[in-house]
């Protein structure tokens, strides 16, 4: 099997078991999505999605949130951890957006990661999947199942998007990328890994990943 197959073979069998792929983060619009994604580092979308409903009923705009000091988000948010400096960014980028931006998430990479506590793939999380824009954000399950995959070194996820956006055709990225994501976690998480359950990379992961690992 070439590199054309398997990627046919990766986009073909991730449309038969994900033809509908839910947005893992709960919001309403690009500001609650843009406050989700930047609670999700190091966090679990399941732990990140209990929290929010209790944020977003005192502040689900930026107006509202710079109304409550720090001190008050960090304790809100202080479950999904990292609280002290994602308070402060909550805080920060809300301000910025009223001064700078009418209230509105900017729709591009340069005034996104301005944003403080906003790096690269957040905001292409946001461009993606709030307004509808190409892009392919590489969180850690698409990281492990493109090396997996023999798509690429596993070098850095900097070189996985690269790579990413250099395989798959570019009106896939937005819908593949959530793909993969659920992919990695129903077949090929990094804990527990059961090769016999992982289909994909049975048939086109790299060889001697797969021999190392196979159970």
């Amino acid at each position: 099997m070439n590199k054309k197959d398997r990627v046919n073979y990766i986009i073909e069998t991730l449309e038969l078991l994900f033809p509908e792929v839910p947005i893992p983060l709960d919001h309403k619009d690009p500001y609650t999505l843009l406050i989700a994604v930047l609670l999700s580092a190091q966090s679990t979308d399941v732990g990140v999605n209990k929290i929010t409903p209790l944020l977003f009923s005192k502040a689900d705009n930026p107006f509202d949130m710079i109304k409550l000091s720090i001190d008050e988000i960090r304790q809100i948010i202080k479950p999904v951890g990292l609280s002290p400096m994602k308070s402060k960014g909550i805080y920060g980028l809300s301000k910025i957006l009223i001064d700078k931006h009418d209230g509105k998430v900017p729709k591009n990479f340069e005034d996104l990661e301005a944003l403080p506590s906003v790096g690269h793939k957040t905001a292409s999380v946001v461009m993606a999947q709030a307004f509808g824009i190409p892009t392919f954000p590489v969180d850690t399950h698409i990281h492990r199942l493109m090396y997996r995959w023999g798509m690429s070194s596993g070098k850095n996820v900097k070189t996985t998007e690269k790579d990413a956006k250099r395989i798959f055709p570019k009106n896939l990225w937005n819908k593949l990328h959530l793909q993969i994501i659920w992919y990695g976690r129903n077949f090929s998480p990094a804990r527990g890994w059961n090769i016999k359950t992982d289909i994909i990379t049975q048939k086109i992961g790299r060889k001697s990943f797969i021999k190392k690992n196979s159970i």
